[in-house]
């Protein structure tokens, strides 16, 4: 995935993705992560990457569908790359803004192949 180098941005998050070989019945897997450089408790990263999993995880189904009826399967993953603790707020907008990017990409791929 980080070969391809195919990435969105919307501070403070950047999303890593790939489109994979469809080899299981999950057609979208994620993963989480952030800089123990920028947040030296655990307590804060765990935080922020639970906030950052359950935003995700609210509005995913779109994309779900999508990926199901095109018959594809993505991997994404989620960097937290701010310095500061988030809103939650903030954070479910942006994931949002960064899943409908997606779906706009998941659309153009399928169109060109």
């Amino acid at each position: 995935m980080f070969n391809e180098r195919k990435s969105i941005s919307l501070f403070p998050i950047k999303v890593l993705y790939a489109f994979t070989p469809l080899s299981s019945a999950v057609p979208l897997q994620a993963t989480v992560s952030l800089s123990s450089r920028n947040f030296k408790k655990a307590v804060d990263r765990n935080r922020i990457k639970r906030q950052l999993r359950e935003a995700y995880r609210l509005q995913k189904t779109s994309l779900t569908l999508q990926l199901k009826g095109f018959n594809k399967q993505l991997a994404l993953f989620f960097i937290y790359t701010g310095k500061e603790l988030p809103g939650y707020e903030d954070l479910f907008e942006k994931i949002g803004t960064l899943l409908a990017s997606l779906q706009a990409i998941v659309t153009a791929n399928q169109l060109t192949n």
